[in-house]
């Protein structure tokens, strides 16, 4: 028996599956989704504002709501529903956008996705893992010279990226500080996007300072998700995966925010958004919580794996448009990360749609932060992007276009996390509050890291929001004003 052969065996814990399971069954059935889907005709006005009305006042919509607007086609219906969505941003979010960058750690992976560059077969793939050392350096290029204070680290499922390595590659992250123009720069939050742990890896990565911890269910349609992952492989357990979350929410792990997503063209994208409100639902009604974020992955060709170039389920970019706008709509609460999959355009458009988050001066190849160059190389990376502006080129877009960018993790270190966090969401209180921690960080990040140019176009979208503050603050504003007044003598790392 192979290490590897040893590790897989061990991995799934059946008994943190059947815990969950409501008489042997799980919270997604397929025939249910579709009938939902087809028994929903295209509605009439005053059906679609009612449904509105309910995602105004942030509320999770029903599957029968999401299977109407499913079936919306009336261009004057779709834009009172885009109007709708860029509301509930705004309310929820106010006008930041979050920026992270993905870390990946290494590509051994002992699965075998027919979608993905990493799979096992993968012969012709260069396989590497980082040395601590190595991420140290990466570290140091993303937030030293490029200026980001969030991350998502990716790790393949593999021994050699076990918890043990996870737990010591964020300790490794953390600990690295490096001067900058008037401070340092450090990275202040680590989200995961991992393969599914058990209760007690879990509680290991809260410990060494998880942030959100994401799962993909890839696709959510069983018959799919077979077909795709091998039955031999780790991955082919479609209950382990899709009960992830609710493992990760358990009050003994004391994670607080998760997130869920699909790979949107590996089957019908109609099943796939009604999948996703109805985890968004389990979580809800089994843990209390729904997921902090759901991310809007849309498949891309991935190097040797031919799935990517032939799958009849490709998302053309309006039906991609209109999923974003039917998940904001039915899951109101909830963060929204689009990636550097997309290109430029199609980032700008999914912001007035209501994403929240997004990455820049994105790298997927292992080691590539600290290599000179930004050259893409298939056999490196798990696919290829169609964004690869920098961090400075996206802020300055963002500001173009009157939005803020935030590098606030201070919820995360002042407790507004899990329940707390959800119900200020849901009230709209949570984008004012964060406003404030969004104009410091902005600023810290506008004197350390920015262009010229991208500085003063961004300060004047500063002084609006100091503005704003004041107007709408003013009993928050004095301490506020002594806040940013500190961030532009020096310090470093204030928040409200």
């Amino acid at each position: 028996m192979t290490i590897e052969t040893s590790w897989v065996a061990g991995r799934i814990k059946q008994d943190q599956i059947d815990c969950y399971l409501d008489q042997g069954r799980d919270f997604i059935d397929d025939d249910k989704i579709w009938q939902q889907i087809k028994t929903a005709v295209e509605p009439d006005a005053g059906t679609v504002r009612a449904i509105l009305a309910r995602s105004l006042a942030i509320k999770t919509l029903t599957p029968e709501d999401l299977a109407t607007l499913i079936q919306v086609k009336d261009p004057g219906m779709l834009l009172e529903m885009q109007a709708a969505a860029f509301q509930i941003k705004k309310k929820v979010y106010d006008n930041r956008i979050v920026t992270f960058a993905p870390l990946y750690m290494g590509n051994y992976c002992v699965n075998n996705c027919a979608y993905c560059g990493f799979k096992h077969e993968n012969l012709k793939a260069k396989r590497r893992i980082l040395s601590m050392q190595e991420i140290r350096k990466e570290t140091e290029s993303l937030a030293g010279k490029i200026g980001h204070k969030r991350i998502i680290a990716v790790y393949g499922e593999h021994p050699l990226t076990g918890i043990d390595y996870i737990a010591e590659s964020m300790r490794t992250i953390y600990d690295v500080k490096v001067p900058t123009k008037h401070g340092y720069g450090n990275i202040r939050r680590i989200n995961v996007n991992a393969a599914p742990m058990s209760v007690d890896e879990l509680r290991l990565l809260k410990d060494v300072g998880l942030g959100t911890y994401q799962v993909f269910q890839e696709t959510y349609h069983r018959e799919t998700y077979a077909t795709l992952h091998p039955k031999e492989t780790l991955k082919s357990n479609y209950r382990w995966r899709l009960y992830a979350m609710h493992r990760a929410l358990e009050p003994k792990t004391g994670i607080d925010d998760v997130g869920i997503g699909v790979l949107f063209g590996l089957y019908d994208w109609r099943f796939e958004v009604m999948a996703l409100l109805h985890h968004a639902i389990a979580l809800e009604s089994r843990m209390g919580i729904g997921p902090h974020t759901v991310s809007f992955p849309r498949m891309e060709p991935a190097f040797n794996a031919a799935y990517t170039l032939n799958s009849p389920y490709k998302v053309s970019d309006e039906d991609f448009k209109k999923i974003i706008l039917l998940i904001r709509l039915a899951i109101p609460y909830t963060g929204m990360i689009i990636t550097a999959r997309e290109t430029a355009q199609m980032r700008r458009d999914a912001i007035g749609l209501g994403i929240t988050q997004t990455d820049a001066s994105t790298k997927l190849g292992i080691g590539s932060y600290s290599e000179e160059g930004n050259q893409q190389q298939s056999e490196r990376q798990q696919f290829m992007l169609g964004d690869t502006r920098s961090l400075d080129d996206l802020v300055r877009d963002l500001a173009r276009m009157g939005h803020i960018t935030s590098f606030c993790t201070a919820g995360y270190r002042c407790g507004r996390t899990g329940k707390c966090i959800m119900e200020l969401l849901r009230s709209g209180k949570e984008g004012k509050f964060c406003k404030l921690n969004a104009v410091l960080t902005f600023q810290e990040w506008l004197d350390d890291f920015a262009t010229p140019e991208t500085r003063a176009i961004g300060l004047k979208v500063l002084e609006h929001e100091v503005q704003e503050i004041q107007k709408n603050n003013p009993q928050g504003f004095p301490v506020f004003s002594q806040f940013l007044d500190r961030i532009r003598k020096g310090e470093r790392d204030l928040f409200l």
